[in-house]
């Protein structure tokens, strides 16, 4: 089928639309495309209500990535399948069995993730004398805690099976720093120069073992005492979630905006074919 680019858009419809309004006007104007309540060929997914049923066409970003990114169960296991480096991380079914490893193993920090939460909501340090929580999803993800003297979170991105943007995310000085460093919490993404080519190597396998390194998304990444880079969870765009543009740093605002629109009109020229290699052939 002769491609046309009027068969693609940023898909936002449904109820749940509203949270993905700001983000669907950047996307449109970025791409060059509408923004459609309803899906045509190539679509930019962001939302869409009856998705299992109604949903036609192509996403850029795969569906089933999308699911993994929103839930640190799923992702858990599919890091742990493909032993991308994170992170100690058990998924426990019943919270007697979570007090019984976090007591065997006091010689760590833990904590108890909310997995289907971001930016960090939900997430609690626990030990062997934490009270279960009400409502828990189930299996509970039970990951080390990595303390650091200036706690720090650094960031990579993928867009069309390339690599960029290194970035810090720390609190400013003189303001209150938590364990949990998230942009909602206070801290500021920073420049970070050149990424270190375990981190690159970290972040790439992160993005493949959850199918988003054909596509767009997000690796948080952790450095341990050690030297050593771990990946502590993925993100990207679309029906539960979406990446954080507001960066403070308008250089790379309009970097990631480009290579977006650049990876996504490469897939749909080449007609929505998943799994592009880094070159999009």
């Amino acid at each position: 089928m002769e491609f046309d680019p009027d068969d693609c858009c940023a898909l936002n419809g449904g109820k749940g639309a509203w949270a993905f309004a700001p983000l669907a006007e950047q996307l449109s104007l970025a791409l060059g495309v509408p923004i459609s309540e309803q899906p045509r060929r190539f679509n930019y997914l962001l939302h869409f209500d009856s998705i299992d049923v109604d949903f036609t066409g192509e996403s850029f970003i795969p569906l089933s990535a999308i699911r993994i990114a929103a839930d640190k169960r799923l992702m858990a296991g599919v890091f742990a399948q493909h032993a991308v480096p994170t992170p100690h991380t058990r998924l426990l079914e019943h919270f007697d069995d979570v007090i019984r490893f976090v007591s065997v193993n006091a010689q760590s920090e833990w904590c108890l993730k909310y997995p289907t939460g971001c930016r960090a909501s939900g997430h609690r340090l626990i030990d062997a004398t934490s009270s279960e929580p009400p409502n828990w999803p189930r299996p509970f993800v039970v990951q080390e805690f990595i303390r650091m003297e200036r706690p720090e979170v650094y960031r990579l991105y993928g867009a069309g099976g390339r690599i960029f943007g290194w970035l810090a995310r720390r609190f400013p000085g003189g303001t209150r720093a938590t364990p949990w460093v998230a942009h909602a919490r206070g801290a500021r993404y920073e420049l970070a120069g050149d990424a270190p080519r375990q981190a690159i190597d970290v972040v790439t396998a992160a993005l493949k073992a959850t199918g988003l390194f054909a596509s767009f998304g997000c690796v948080d990444l952790l450095k341990r005492p050690s030297g050593e880079w771990v990946a502590l969870e993925v993100g990207t765009d679309g029906i539960y979630n979406h990446v954080d543009r507001d960066l403070g740093i308008p250089s790379m605002e309009r970097d990631l905006s480009d290579r977006i629109a650049d990876a996504f009109w490469r897939w749909a020229r080449q007609g929505g074919v998943e799994g592009l290699d880094a070159d999009g052939a």
